[in-house]
C-alpha cells in the first residue's frame, strides 16, 4: 500500500513539474500594438514640426534700405553658415522621419520584431544628435542677434532685421519640439523592445 501512495505522489510531482516547464517555455507576449501606433503618430508630429522649422528659416529674408532706397542690405539664411546647417539638419531629419514611417507600420503589423526596433533606436539617436546640434547652433546665433555681445563689440542686429529674427526665433520652437518628440520616441522604442 505505501508503494502505491509513493507512486501517485511521484506522478503528481512530475505533473506539477511538467506544468512549470510548459509555463516557462511559453513565449512572451509581443509588445503592445498601441505603442507602435503611438510611435507612428509621434513620427508624423515630429516630421511636421521639423519640416515647418526648415521652411520658416529657408524662406526667411529681410531687406533693409538706406539713403532713400539707393542702398539695400538683404539678409537670408544662406548668409550665415549656422542657419544653413540648421536648415540642412532639419531637412535630413524630416526625410528620415518620413522614411521611418515604413518601419513604424511594419512594427504595427509584426509587433515582435526586435532587430528593426534596435536599428530604429540607433538611427533615431543619430538623427536626434544631428538635429540637436543644428538647433543649438541656430539658437546661439539667434540669441547673439537679439542681445549682442558687449565684450566682443558685437551689436544686436535684430533691431534692424526684426522680421528675419522673429521668423528664425519662431522656427527654433518647432525644431526643439521635434527634438523632444524624438527623445520620447527613443524611450518608447526602448520600452517596446524590453517587453
Amino acid at each position: 500500500m505505501p508503494k502505491k501512495v509513493r507512486d501517485s505522489e511521484q506522478e503528481e510531482n512530475e505533473q506539477e513539474g511538467g506544468d512549470e516547464v510548459s509555463e516557462e517555455a511559453a513565449p512572451k507576449t509581443p509588445p503592445n500594438r498601441g505603442i507602435s501606433k503611438l510611435d507612428f503618430v509621434m513620427r508624423i508630429v515630429a516630421a511636421i514640426s521639423i519640416m515647418g522649422s526648415a521652411i520658416a528659416v529657408g524662406t526667411a529674408n529681410h531687406t533693409l534700405s538706406f539713403f532713400n532706397q539707393f542702398i539695400r542690405f538683404k539678409t537670408q539664411y544662406q548668409d550665415l553658415p549656422t542657419f544653413t546647417f540648421f536648415v540642412v539638419s532639419n531637412v535630413i531629419a524630416t526625410a528620415y522621419l518620413i522614411l521611418s514611417l515604413a518601419l513604424s507600420v511594419f512594427h504595427m503589423l509584426k509587433s515582435g520584431a526586435k532587430v528593426t526596433r534596435t536599428v530604429l533606436i540607433i538611427l533615431d539617436m543619430i538623427i536626434l544628435s544631428l538635429l540637436t546640434a543644428g538647433a543649438s547652433a541656430a539658437a546661439a546665433i539667434t540669441h547673439l542677434a537679439h542681445k549682442g555681445n558687449v565684450q566682443a563689440n558685437w551689436s544686436a542686429i535684430c533691431q534692424q532685421y526684426n522680421s528675419f529674427c522673429e521668423r528664425v526665433s519662431g522656427s527654433l520652437v518647432g525644431s526643439f519640439i521635434g527634438i523632444l518628440v524624438l527623445m520620447l520616441l527613443i524611450v518608447l522604442s526602448a520600452v517596446a523592445l524590453s517587453r
